[in-house]
């Protein structure tokens, strides 16, 4: 496992290299408000795409070729965008790095493949780590490779960094990445389509209403995210310098709540009760972000924020693997992943003309909203582990 989380640790250095440089990339282009989230958006809309595909084809022939596979398009995207020269350009290749990405769903099978049950909340807070490792250096990498200047060479630097590191990581997954799953169990249930094994995983009642406040907590996240970078630059007038400094607090406290403390907390108060705890935390950060006009509240509000999703993310995929039985689990985690991947461009989609025409603190407000309807619906989370139905098969299938 400490190989895969070095991969994916190396792949989203890549990703967050480009956190904070792509909104004023977009300007720099010509493109407006709206346009900068859409293209920050249409990431996830190739991801919400390729997320159930390739965890289905991870089901069939194995986690490694398929985040092979992912790597490769990764390299070809920010080769790409590093080109380019125009913004339809920079929309393409991040269609291209979106469907790459859709690999999230193999590596978090790979992780169920390789831990018992009761540890699987540890094991996806490890690769919320590494996500939180690449998130914390990469914009501050980005910020500092790219300058203060917005000049087309130097917001081109960080796109070419990242396909090198996605580059790296292909290599890693080439030469020391073993696979976790085993023959007999592939190919199974292969006469489902994408779009009808979808439909029979969303047909079970707890895997549904677990996806369901998955997608609606990511949709507000990423309405914050994607509209942080424009917010900061009204309210205290930063740069993609400050704005990736700022990433680097977040992603230190996601390190910290995911690496060191999730196995801990679950184990103390089960998946279940931190995923509420973290939908709480989530809705009081974005209400009181708007009101975050000096730094100690910002810091508050944001600490909320990284705290809320890094014991909330681990422990809903958890929950949601519970679900799914060896032959199924990169199916399960795509359909998961593709869910919050439509939430990351209707988040996005819907934070653009909110922030425009409602002001820069509207976005948040909406996200608070959609958040305590998330709240209403993970009370309904049984506390208890499943010990029949669907996720009882599932554990003893695995």
């Amino acid at each position: 496992m400490a190989v895969l989380l070095f991969i994916v640790f190396i792949d989203l250095l890549g990703f967050g290299v480009m956190i904070p440089l792509l909104p004023f990339y977009g300007l720099h282009f010509g493109g407006s408000p709206a346009e900068v989230t859409w293209l920050l958006g249409c990431y996830s809309l190739a991801q919400f795409v390729a997320a159930p595909l390739l965890g289905r084809l991870s089901d069939r022939l194995g986690r490694r070729p398929v985040l092979l596979l992912s790597l490769a398009s990764s390299v070809g995207a920010y080769l790409w965008m590093g080109f380019a020269s125009a913004l339809w350009m920079l929309f393409a290749a991040r269609l291209l790095a979106g469907a790459g990405a859709g690999n999230i769903a193999a590596a978090q099978a790979y992780i169920t493949d390789v831990t018992p049950p009761e540890e699987r909340a540890k094991g996806m807070g490890m690769i919320g780590a590494a996500f939180g490792v690449g998130f914390t250096f990469g914009p501050a990498i980005g910020g500092f490779v790219a300058g203060a200047e917005q000049t087309t060479a130097a917001l081109a630097r960080p796109a070419f960094l990242s396909a090198s590191l996605s580059a790296l990581a292909f290599v890693l997954v080439l030469a020391l990445l073993k696979e976790s799953l085993p023959a007999e169990a592939r190919n199974a249930r292969r006469r489902l389509g994408r779009l009808q094994f979808a439909r029979v995983a969303l047909a079970r009642p707890a895997l549904r209403r677990l996806i369901m406040v998955f997608c609606a907590v990511v949709t507000a996240f990423a309405a914050m995210e994607t509209t942080f970078a424009l917010w900061a630059n009204s309210a205290y007038g930063w740069n993609q310098k400050q704005v990736g400094q700022f990433f680097l607090w977040v992603g230190i406290l996601l390190i910290v709540v995911q690496g060191l403390l999730i196995g801990r907390l679950s184990r103390r108060f089960g998946e279940a009760r931190l995923a509420l705890a973290g939908v709480a935390l989530i809705g009081l950060g974005l209400t009181l972000l708007p009101f975050a006009l000096s730094l100690p509240l910002l810091l508050a509000s944001s600490a909320c924020l990284a705290f809320g999703m890094g014991i909330f993310n681990p422990s809903v995929n958890a929950l949601i693997s519970r679900q799914a039985a060896i032959d199924e689990r990169g199916g399960i985690m795509g359909v998961a992943q593709s869910g919050a991947s439509l939430a990351r461009v209707v988040g996005p989609a819907a934070a653009g003309p909110l922030f425009a025409l409602l002001g820069r603190d509207a976005p948040y407000y909406a996200g608070a909203v959609v958040v305590a309807l998330a709240l209403a619906l993970a009370l309904k989370i049984p506390r208890a582990r499943p010990a029949a139905g669907a996720a009882g098969e599932a554990e003893r299938a695995s």
